[in-house]
This record gives structure tokens, sequence and C-alpha cells, in this order.
């Protein structure tokens, strides 16, 4: 198969989407398939901030990465890049041939995905991972009306699609609520990379490297505003009531990063908050090992990867009951408490680090249930979804 993959966001870019849809195309690659991804620009600046070499990522011989001019747009990783979508674009895409076409986000780049397939016959199909609630605080108009009207437009977008996938039920529960109807739809979660997040032995070597104590709490990822990191900031004054030696290290950047350094000056806490800075995927994993217990206060995430590296490196997790977040934490590899509520976080985390037998039980049940979503087990799921929507789009236009 020939697989257009269109995503308003990708690599350099700090993005769970960007890592899952990238560690898609190396499956699907091995499995014989061809993939082109349509995706933003970015600047040089983007890839130093990322701390990535200025250059294409290279994926293998089977996959092409066509860049559109884009622009500067505000969102929580300072990186973001608006595509102005023209559908002059449709020619490049037509050389590739596409047997189908998906399409990750509703933005710019997204419309182009929904253009090329309405002049090119093909099928699209559409995967949210997005809470457009969370990120409306975001748009360069703050208007009320031109934000619900937004969020028809979303409807709107995803009903002009074959199949929509999400990583998390409850992307479609909000879906539903703003008036999404008459489209087939499915969960299936990002693929996650099981082989290079992995428990460790040398846990005392790996805390010296990165300079942790034998009670170290570790958050990754954004440090946006609608991610909740001073949650944790708070509850770290708690824990350390009871736990005098506990620390927090939080592994990525973000808009929100000032403000942290600052509550945790304001709070007495800044010599036990690490800041890491962007670490690379093997850093990130030797991070998780070196770590007790894995936290997120986030109550936008629709999967979070983070979250999911976490549990496949083994260790368990404390996360708050918001959208995605309680149908991947369960009793067999961590806790959920209310959201913005840093007293019951302290709780659960003073409970894992009072209790290291709990806490590796725990973390080796995370691993175990991490393993049904690796990347090869993902990548299968979506070849025959591929297949399929090929199949009956080709059936209903009398195409061979």
């Amino acid at each position: 198969m020939r697989i257009a993959i269109f995503s308003d966001n990708f690599y350099p870019e700090l993005s769970g989407i960007s890592d899952s849809i990238i560690a898609l195309s190396r499956e699907l690659i091995k499995k014989g398939h061809y993939v082109d991804f349509y995706v933003p620009m970015y600047t040089k600046g983007d890839y130093e901030a990322a701390n990535v070499a200025f250059k294409e990522i290279d994926l293998g011989d089977h996959v092409q990465v066509i860049r559109f001019y884009s622009f500067p747009y505000k969102t929580g990783t300072g990186h973001g890049r608006f595509v102005i979508p023209t559908g002059l674009r449709t020619a490049t895409v037509f050389k590739f041939h596409p047997d189908v076409i998906h399409t990750q986000l509703f933005f710019g780049v997204g419309l182009e995905a929904i253009m090329a397939a309405r002049m090119l016959v093909r099928p699209v199909i559409g995967t949210n991972h997005t809470a457009l609630k969370e990120y409306l605080k975001y748009s360069f108009i703050q208007n009320e009306s031109f934000k619900k009207g937004l969020l028809k437009y979303m409807n709107w977008y995803y009903e002009r699609c074959e199949l929509v996938t999400a990583p998390s039920q409850s992307v479609f529960d909000e879906m539903v609520t703003l008036g999404f109807k008459n489209v087939k739809s499915r969960v299936i979660s990002n693929p996650l990379d099981t082989a290079l997040f992995h428990p460790m032995d040398d846990k005392p070597a790996l805390k010296k490297k990165f300079g942790f104590n034998d009670t170290t709490i570790i958050h990754a990822g954004r440090l946006a505003e609608e991610r909740s990191p001073e949650v944790l900031v708070r509850a770290l004054t708690y824990v350390k009531k009871e736990v005098p030696g506990a620390m927090l290290a939080f592994a990525g950047s973000g808009s929100s990063m000032v403000l942290l350094q600052e509550l945790a000056k304001a709070l007495h806490v800044a010599d036990s908050v690490k800041f890491m800075g962007y670490v690379s995927k093997t850093e990130l994993n030797e991070a998780y090992n070196a770590s007790e217990v894995f936290a997120i206060s986030s109550t936008s995430d629709t999967q979070s990867m983070v979250m999911m590296q976490a549990m496949a490196s083994g260790i368990p997790i404390v996360g708050v009951n918001a959208r995605a977040l309680p149908e991947y934490v369960n009793a067999g590899n961590g806790f959920i408490v209310p959201p913005n509520d840093e007293k019951a976080m302290a709780e659960k985390l003073i409970y894992l680090l009072k209790n290291p037998g709990v806490a590796q039980k725990l973390g080796a049940g995370a691993r175990t249930y991490a393993e049904q979503f690796s990347e090869p087990k993902i990548a299968d799921q979506w070849e025959a979804i591929y297949a399929s929507v090929i199949k009956s789009y080709n059936e209903r236009y009398h195409r061979t």
C-alpha cells in the first residue's frame, strides 16, 4: 500500500503525535508499504531548540517527507507552525499516487489532506489526537463566537472521513457532545516503542548519572498550561513533609518552564526540583529507570505517550481523573486521583515512596500492560484498517 500521512505537527517539534506517526511509518515500511509525510516546514531555531541537527529526519528508503511552507503559531511547545491551505499542493500528492490518505490534525495541513482526497478520489482516515477545548486558549482569536465555530468546524472536518480514530474514548465523548455524528469511529492506541523503553538493571548508576536520589518523582513532556505541571510542584511541598528527601524531575520544556521555576522558589522547594530540558529518548528511558514513580497532572491528554513510555520502562503511575488518563491507568499499574488536587496527588506519591515493594509490583504490572501497545502490534492493526477502508471505498466507487 501507498499511504499518505498529513500532520500539522511533526519532527522536530516535541510531540506525541509526531513520535507516534514516525514510529508507525517505520513499522509499515518493514511490512513493505510506502509512506509519504506531508508536514510543516520548521526553522533552524526549532531544530536547535529540540537539540537535533538541522537536517531532514531519515526514515528509510520507502519514506519521503514533503514540507509545506509555514508560519510560527503559538502553542504549548513554543514551536508550533501553521500552514495556509491552498489546494495547489495536490499535484505533489498525485505524484505519490496514494491508496489512502491518513490525516492527523484538522488545521492547515489537515485541510490539504481533505482537498487532496477529494481531487484524487481516495479514502481519507482521520485521527483526532486533540482535546480541542484545552487548546482554544492558544487561538489568535479569543472571541466566543469564533471558538464555537471552530468546535463545529472540527466535527465538520472529521465527518468528511471514511473512518475516525482516536487514542482514547474520551476524545469521542467530547466530540459527541459537540455534535459529532454519522461517521464510523474506533479507539486505537498510539504505537509504543517497548524495545527502547524497557526496565533496566543498574538503577544506582543511572541515579548517579542524572543526580537523582532514592525518592525521585519524574514527569516528562511539554511543560505548558493545559498540562497543569504546577500541581506537581505544589504536591511536592506536601510530599517533603513525609519524605524529606523527595525530589521532582521534569524532562522536557515548554512555555510554562519559567513560571514553574519561579513557583518552586516561592514554595521553597527549588533545590528539590530538577529541570532537565530536552533529553534524547534513550536518556529518557534511563531517567524513568532512575526514578521511583511517574506523576502526571494533565487535564488535556488524549493518551499521554510519555506516561505510556514510563509504563514500558517499568515504573508506576500516579495520574489524574481527566480525559484519557483513567482509560490507561488502572489498579495494576498505578493510581488515579482527582484533578487539580495537589494533596491527593501527594498522598499517593508518599504511599509509593514509602512502600517500594508496592511500587515495584505496580511497575512490573505497568510493563506488562504496556506491551499490548507495542509498535508491531499497533502497526498490524493499522495495516488491517487501511486495507479494509481501501477495499470498502473502492467497492463503493466500483474501482479495482
